[in-house]
């Protein structure tokens, strides 16, 4: 990566700064696990496992994710039921957050550190409403200058990742066009989004999703760590 060809660069949270997604992975399988144990309607109620987070869940708003497991399953998704356990999920996922805080991947902070040296702007857009929160206990939030939270969509009424228009709506607001801006995401919806907003780069950080997966969905580079992507020689 030749950073300097780039006006803006745009990085997923959960998964790619910081190791969040493990939390979010951990809450949404409580959740889904208790509700399918006492499920008694149509549809199918076999465990929750991994699969499903990553088919079905992973990268998009928490509303949708539930709304998609529950459609895969075969099992009915009133909104009600949808949003009982999207806020369910959302609880869940605050108690771990509050108890045990987070601490951003090393690479993902030397990344940073080599982005904020030639003066990037720098963005993060996140499904997740509790983006700034979690910027916040990673002591990051600073180093953005805008933060595209599952919230802020809302408000503005874009439809979440994988559609475009949260990344888009970012690039704007750092005066950087999509083409000469580049997306990091480690969630399949992500790297979609990435890749129907025309931008100019799109990495996976592959932190479970599987290189040929990012890869089939637009990725034009795959790498396990950040740090991957600071030039040999930059200064720690």
């Amino acid at each position: 990566m030749t950073w300097q060809e780039h006006d803006a660069v745009l990085f997923d949270l959960d998964g790619v700064i910081t190791p969040t997604a493990e939390v979010h992975m951990r809450a949404w399988s409580d959740m889904f696990s208790e509700f399918l144990a006492s499920w008694d309607g149509e549809g199918d109620t076999a465990a929750y496992t991994d699969v499903d987070y990553f088919a079905h869940v992973d990268g998009k708003p928490r509303y949708d994710g539930v709304r998609d497991f529950l459609t895969s399953r075969g099992i009915p998704a009133p909104q009600d039921l949808v949003r009982e356990l999207g806020d369910r999920k959302n609880d869940a996922f605050n108690v771990v957050l509050a108890r045990d805080g987070v601490q951003p991947y090393p690479g993902s902070v030397r990344l940073l550190d080599h982005l904020g040296r030639l003066g990037t702007p720098l963005g993060v857009v996140s499904s997740s409403a509790n983006a700034p929160a979690v910027l916040e206990a990673a002591g990051l939030l600073a180093r953005f200058r805008t933060v595209m939270s599952g919230a802020v969509a809302t408000e503005l009424g874009l439809p979440g990742k994988p559609a475009p228009d949260t990344f888009l709506h970012a690039a704007a607001e750092l005066g950087a066009t999509p083409q000469r801006s580049v997306v990091l995401e480690d969630a399949v919806s992500g790297v979609r989004a990435g890749r129907a907003g025309d931008f100019g780069r799109v990495v996976g950080v592959d932190r479970g999703a599987g290189e040929k997966a990012l890869r089939e969905a637009g990725a034009d580079v795959v790498v396990a760590d950040l740090a991957d992507l600071v030039p040999a020689g930059d200064a720690a």
